[in-house]
Formats: structure tokens, sequence, C-alpha cells
């Protein structure tokens, strides 16, 4: 069945950048908002990323990827956006007509302006072209996220990941968590390409070699894969003959980088960056073709949801005042990227109360050097005589739907994986628990409740 609608403002994705453009153009003053997201819920790829650490910008809070998709679904909703998932959009003309697929059959929609909030894809294998066969247990990082995160499925026991970007520091923790045995990981470039508050946390944490100058050359396996070859690189990132050695391994992640997902976008013939795929766009995120604006990771993959939510606002404030006549507003500077990263310094504590990554030294006397602010010498101290750590994860619920939930408050950092350990010997929860909820009272016997961060999870 063919369905039709004429509506001011159509916004493509309904991740934070999406959702946040729905709420700036409700609020610019444009009445009918639609927001087509093609998979079942809206919230992107936050939906997927259960550590803590989102929102420190925007909200000013610590919040997990579940905990800041859920506000800012209630904050579109609450503006008066329409939010319609399971709606694929295949075509995008100059003229912003858009058709999609949905359940209840094609949509075509004549939109008055449009926003691109369609994210990134990841680089696979065949995008870095690794010799060797082709067996199971390669997965780019953010497959395997989804996986573990979101369907309870194990990718595998003992695990290289080549490239240092932050899905894949995450994922090092979060394999490590869950049992596996993270043999490295690697990274072509001299520097990790993530940030340095996530090498600390992810990697320094737990032990896991961190090996620079160094990426994958070979691919051995049959069915399942069973070892990789790691080379040096030398500065210019190709790899060094004869320095190859085999590395036993049955699972290799990829986290060797983002694209801007533009292909709607290219059909309306906007302008797209040759070197990274992303839309150009002018200060106030209108793109080559008038009336179609872009924002977040369309344009360029950006450190933190945060700033994808402010580019959000202002495109869809932009959107809804294009349609007005009214002038446009510049994109806000503070989206620009500004995390720190590097390796993190012996004696230097890299602060993550916060985005700024402020790097604090103790003097012999404790005081604090390198911070911007009190949390940077509470951190500091903190870190020097007791480290803790919030613990994400998820719990089963019976029926084999997963619940996301974190700590309420920070565990030791020696006991986490001891935590986990306790985790995976309790029984499925009798049903779900409200966001924000207690799921587990006290599980640990340190007086920490693990509480529900979103909506449960049903694998598929």
């Amino acid at each position: 069945m063919m369905r039709t609608r004429t509506v001011d403002v159509v916004i493509v994705g309904g991740g934070p950048g999406g959702l946040a453009a729905a709420q700036g153009a409700r609020q610019a003053g444009a009445e009918k908002v639609l927001v087509l997201e093609r998979e079942d819920r809206v919230g992107g790829i936050l939906n997927q990323c259960l550590h803590d650490g989102f929102g420190l910008v925007h909200y000013r809070q610590a919040l997990t990827g579940p905990e800041y998709a859920h506000r800012a679904r209630q904050e579109a909703l609450a503006a008066g956006a329409d939010l319609v998932t399971g709606a694929m959009v295949i075509k995008l003309t100059p003229q912003r007509q858009l058709t999609a697929v949905t359940r209840q059959g094609l949509l075509t929609c004549q939109a008055g302006a449009v926003v691109l909030a369609t994210g990134c894809r990841e680089r696979t294998r065949g995008a870095i072209a690794i010799p060797g066969t082709r067996p199971a247990g390669i997965y780019t990082a953010g497959t395997a996220q989804n996986l573990i995160n979101t369907k309870n499925l194990m990718v595998g026991r003992r695990v290289v990941i080549l490239g240092s970007g932050d899905i894949g520091l995450i994922m090092a923790r979060r394999l490590t968590l869950e049992g596996a045995q993270v043999l490295c990981v690697a990274e072509q470039r001299p520097l990790p390409g993530g940030l340095e508050r996530n090498v600390s946390q992810c990697l320094y944490d737990f032990g896991i070699p961190l090996h620079l100058s160094c990426t994958v050359t070979k691919i051995f396996g049959a069915k399942r894969l069973e070892g990789v070859e790691l080379s040096q690189t030398d500065p210019q990132g190709r790899p060094i003959p004869g320095t190859g050695r085999r590395m036993d391994c049955d699972t290799l992640l990829l986290s060797v980088g983002l694209i801007p997902e533009n292909e709607i976008g290219a059909q309306a013939g906007i302008c797209l960056d040759e070197a990274t795929n992303g839309a150009v766009t002018d200060p106030f995120l209108q793109t080559s073709v008038p009336g179609i604006f872009a924002c977040g990771n369309s344009r360029r993959v950006m450190d933190l949801a945060d700033f994808v939510t402010i580019q959000g606002q202002t495109a869809g404030g932009n959107a809804a005042r294009f349609l007005q006549g009214q002038p446009l507003t510049p994109m806000p500077p503070e989206t620009a990227n500004a995390m720190a990263k590097g390796l993190p310094q012996p004696g230097v504590t890299t602060c993550v109360r916060c985005p700024k990554g402020c790097r604090v030294t103790l003097t012999p006397e404790g005081q604090a050097e390198g911070n911007d602010c009190p949390k940077g010498e509470e951190y500091a101290k903190q870190e020097a005589t007791a480290p803790r750590r919030v613990l994400t994860t998820t719990l089963k619920i019976a029926g084999g739907s997963l619940l996301p939930v974190r700590s309420a408050a920070g565990l030791p950092k020696d006991r986490l994986l001891q935590a986990m350990e306790i985790l995976r010997r309790l029984p499925p929860l009798p049903g779900p628990v409200a966001l924000g909820e207690a799921a587990w009272k006290d599980p640990f016997g340190l007086g920490i409740d693990l509480v529900a961060t979103g909506e449960p999870a049903v694998p598929r």
C-alpha cells in the first residue's frame, strides 16, 4: 500500500542527531516534524553502547548509551515530533521528496526541509585488504558489540583487536569482562586513535597489551579463524617485511575507522567530501542542495554523542527557519572535537569526570596540578588511593531478553572481574525492570545495587 504525507521537516535517522534535530525543528516553529528510523527503536548506536561517559557536555551528567538515548527520545516526543521506526528511506530528490519502505508499505513524503542524520558505518576487512583466508571469527568492533550487548552472543574466547579507535578499546574491556582473553590491541600508527581515558580504563586497567606501529598482515584458518600475522609498520603505516609473527586466536575485531553514511544524500546531489565521504555543509549546516541539512557523523565522525546532539538541534532549527524564510543560525563552535587523545603518561592521571580529560599530577605534598576544576583533583586522589569504576553490563530476563544495567556507584577497580563472575551465577530476572530502578539489590555485598539503564533488548 502506498501512502503520501506532506510535512514541514523530515529527519532521516533517529539517533542522537536526528532526535535532537526533531526537537530543534519543533522548538523553532515547524509544525509537522517526522523522524524516519530504519531500526525497530530510535536511539541509534547508543542502544548497544552500555558503557557510561555520555552526556557530560549536554546533560552535565555521566550517562550510559541507553540512558542518553532514552532522554533524547523523551525530549523529541515532548517537543511534538512524530517518530516512525522500521522505516528505511530508499530515495531522496533535490525537491525534498522522500520514499521510505515501512511496515505498512511504501511511504512518500514531500518535505519543506530535510535533515540528514544518517550517522556512519564501519570500515570492513575488505576496505583494508588483509590477505589470507576467509574464516568465521572476523568482525567489525561494532558488530561484535551488537551481538554481545543486544543478542547475548559471545563472539570468541581468544581475541586480537586491530585498531585503537574508541569502540575497539571499549570492546577490549567488554570482552575481558565477559570472560574472553584479549591478547592485544594492534595499532598501525605510532599513537592510539582513541581517547586517552579509554586507553587508560579499557586497556591499562586489565593489563591488555597495546602494540603501536603494528598491523595484521595475514589471516590463518579455514572454517574458523586460527591465528593472525602481526607485522611492524614504518612511519607511513606500511608493513615492514620480515617482521611478521604469528599470534594464535579465534577472533579478530576490526576497529579501523568510520565512514559517514551518505548514500541517500548523494541521490539528491549533495556535495560530499572526497576524502571522508562526509556531507559538505556551510556554517549553518545546509548542504549544497537548498533545504537539505546534515548534522553529526553524516558530516564527519565526532568523538562525543553530545556534540552530535548540539549539531542536530542547530540543523533542525535551521530547517524550520529555512521554511519560514528566517535567518539561519551558525553551528555552535563547541561542537568541534577537542577530546584528549594519546598515551597516558606515567604519574599522570587522565580525569574522566568531564570531556576535557585533564592530565592531573599530584605533588609529593598531595596537591593537584594540571586540573581545570576541583573534580580533577578529587579524581586524581581517588585514582592514587582507591580507584573505582562503574560496571555496565546486561542481565538476562526470563524469556530471553536482555536488560542493560549499571552499578549505582563505582566498584573497586580490582573487583570488576569478580563482580562479573557473581553476575554470571545469578538466575534470570523474572521480568522487565523500569529505567532507574534496582534490578538486583547489592549483588556484590558492597552496598551497591545494579540499576536498569534502558529498555530490554529482545535477541532476534
